[in-house]
C-alpha cells in the first residue's frame, strides 16, 4: 500500500477499530454567502468500487446518500482571504507556534541549509523551520504574489478557526463529495472518466515521475490560482488536485457502513480529520487519490504545503 504524498505530525498512527456515534454538528449561517454556491441536496451515490483505488482507504461500498441543502466556497479559501482572518483577529496559526513545517523536496532544492529533517518513508517531505502560510517553502519564501492561491500550511485547527470566524464551517465528507461531483454520477472526476481527455489538463496534478521530476506539463509544479482550470457544473473551482481539502469528519475506514445515509458525519472521535481532493503532488504511479471519491486523512494539528480547505454554511 502506497501512504498519501501528505506527512503527518503523528506518522503511522494506527485508527483504532472502536467506531462511536458521530458527533453533534453545529449548523452555521452567520456568514456572508458572497463567493458560495447554493446547492440544494437531495440523493446522489457517494463512494467508489474503482479497480485501481485504495478499499483500504474506505473509498466503497458506494452507497446512496440524502444530503440537506447549503453553501459552499466556490473556491479554496486564497491568500487573500486568509490574510484578511489573520488582520483582523491577530490569529496564529499552529505551524506559526510549532516553528516549523513541512515543506516537499522540490521547493527546497539548492536550499540544503533550510532541511532540519526528513520524514521517514516519505523522505521526499521536508521538515523546514519558519515555514508557514505566509512563507510556505521556507523564510526565504513568501506568497506576496499568491493572493488568488489556495493558503497552504494551515492545520485543520487553524481551518476551522477562519471557519468559524466567517460564520462557516467546514463540508462533511459527503458534502464535499456531493459538491465536486458536480451532478456526475459515479465519474471518477467532475468532467468525466479520463484524466486528460483529448490531451486537455483539466486539474493540477503531477506529471513525470514522481518524486523525482515533476514536468509541470499541466503548467504547475507547486498550488496554482484558484481559477486555473475550469470549473464543474455547480462552479467550484479547484475540487480536484492542486491542494487537498481538511472536511469536518473525523477519518475512519469502515465506520460510513453503518453511518447515517441522511446528512451522515464520520465518527465521535478519532485521531485525524479526513481530507479529499489530492494535489499536485499526486500522480497515478503512487498516489491517484485525485479522484473525487478518494480520501485520505491527516492529524488536526498538521500542515504541508499542498493542503487547504474551503467552508460550507447552511441554508438558514
Amino acid at each position: 500500500m502506497n501512504p498519501c504524498c501528505v506527512p503527518s505530525k503523528k506518522r503511522l498512527v494506527t485508527l483504532g477499530e472502536s467506531v462511536r456515534a458521530a458527533e453533534t454538528r453545529a449548523r452555521a449561517t452567520g456568514g456572508s454567502r458572497d463567493g458560495m454556491v447554493r446547492l440544494d441536496g437531495g440523493k446522489f451515490l457517494m463512494g467508489t468500487d474503482y479497480a485501481k483505488g485504495f478499499p483500504q482507504d474506505g473509498e466503497g461500498p458506494i452507497r446512496e446518500v440524502t444530503l440537506d441543502g447549503f453553501y459552499i466556497d466556490k473556491h479554496p479559501v486564497t491568500n487573500e482571504q486568509f490574510a484578511e482572518f489573520v488582520a483582523k483577529t491577530g490569529y496564529v496559526t499552529e505551524a506559526e507556534r510549532f516553528g516549523w513545517s513541512f515543506v516537499f523536496q522540490g521547493h527546497v532544492a539548492g536550499r540544503p541549509e533550510l532541511v532540519d529533517a526528513r520524514v521517514p518513508n516519505v523522505r521526499w517531505w521536508c521538515k523546514v523551520n519558519g515555514s508557514q502560510w505566509r512563507m510556505p517553502e521556507g523564510p526565504d519564501t513568501s506568497v506576496a504574489a499568491r493572493g488568488t492561491t489556495p493558503v497552504v500550511q494551515v492545520s485543520w485547527n487553524d481551518a476551522a478557526a477562519y471557519a468559524q470566524w466567517a460564520g462557516k464551517r467546514l463540508p462533511t465528507e459527503a458534502e464535499w463529495e456531493y459538491a465536486a461531483r458536480g451532478g456526475a454520477e459515479q465519474k471518477l472526476f467532475p468532467w468525466g472518466d479520463e484524466l486528460e481527455p483529448e490531451g486537455k489538463h483539466l486539474c493540477n496534478v503531477w506529471q513525470g515521475r514522481f518524486p523525482e521530476e515533476d514536468t509541470a506539463e499541466d503548467g504547475y509544479s507547486a498550488a496554482c490560482p484558484v481559477d486555473a482550470f475550469p470549473a464543474n457544473d455547480y462552479g467550484l473551482l479547484s475540487v480536484a488536485g492542486n491542494t487537498w481539502e481538511w472536511c469536518a469528519d473525523w477519518f475512519h475506514p469502515t465506520h460510513h457502513v453503518i453511518a447515517s445515509k441522511v446528512n451522515p458525519q464520520g465518527p465521535g472521535t478519532g485521531t485525524a480529520r479526513v481530507m479529499k481532493g489530492g494535489s499536485y503532488l499526486c500522480h497515478a504511479s503512487y498516489c491517484n487519490r485525485y479522484r473525487v471519491a478518494a480520501r485520505t486523512s491527516n492529524t488536526p494539528d498538521s500542515a504541508t504545503t499542498n493542503i487547504g480547505f474551503r467552508c460550507v454554511m447552511d441554508v438558514g
